[in-house]
């Protein structure tokens, strides 16, 4: 690459990360109460939130002209059982028009309830619907929090770090009762013991290609050079 090039894409990365920096200033200074901090990780900038000011929040960083994050492209759910607030609750915002991402975090414990920010991005709805399904988290405001990725009849939040990995019950379809009947789950350990042996450690009175330096065994394979077997 040459050098000039090099210099100009550093001077835009610099440029970019000045521009986010600024940017956090000014939402920090705007939203007092709702914007707790700021840090940077990875060259991205994420803004830690007051639970209960979320909606406030992310109106603003929707709606300001020096903000613009219009796009929400995800939510997703952290869990950190060793946390006070074990759960951390991830918005991720992206401006066409300032061409930058914002990634806005937010902590609940099991008991929490998180405004719902479906009355400021509608495709939260979904989002919030995965997470709860996943790990719990209630959403107050949401008019139809309800699981999209389990079963009905599911028990617990799979997504936990304390969730089974086998899960509690397993389903099958029952011939008889014509229907999915659930049941506790059963591991069956007839076939659930490995010896982890290479194949070909069993074969201790031959010897194979390479092990010319170790002690022949009553069987060997023929080697040419020598014309013996």
């Amino acid at each position: 690459m040459p050098a000039d090039t090099e210099n100009k894409n550093t001077a835009n990365t610099d440029g970019s990360l000045e521009a986010l920096e600024d940017m956090a200033e000014y939402v920090m200074e705007n939203n007092t109460g709702s914007a707790l901090s700021f840090e940077f990780i990875k060259g991205e900038l994420v803004i830690h939130a007051a639970r209960e000011k979320i909606e406030k929040l992310l109106t603003f960083l929707r709606d300001d002209k020096e903000c613009k994050c219009q796009l929400l492209m995800d939510v997703a759910g952290v869990d950190y059982p060793d946390h006070q607030e074990r759960f951390e609750i991830v918005y991720n915002l992206l401006s066409m028009k300032q061409n930058h991402r914002v990634r806005v975090k937010l902590t609940a414990n099991e008991e929490d309830l998180v405004p719902s920010v479906t009355s400021v991005f509608s495709s939260a709805g979904w989002y919030e619907r995965e997470i709860w399904d996943m790990y719990g988290v209630m959403f107050s405001g949401h008019n139809d929090l309800r699981r999209i990725l389990t079963d009905y009849g599911f028990e617990g939040h799979p997504q936990r770090k304390d969730f089974p990995l086998t899960g509690y019950v397993e389903l099958r379809y029952d011939e008889e009762l014509k229907r999915v009947v659930y049941e506790p789950v059963k591991l069956q350990q007839d076939f659930r013991n490995f010896d982890y042996l290479s194949p070909w450690e069993g074969m201790t009175d031959m010897q194979l290609p390479g092990d010319e330096k170790a002690a022949r065994p009553e069987h060997g394979y023929r080697d040419e050079r020598a014309g013996e077997k």
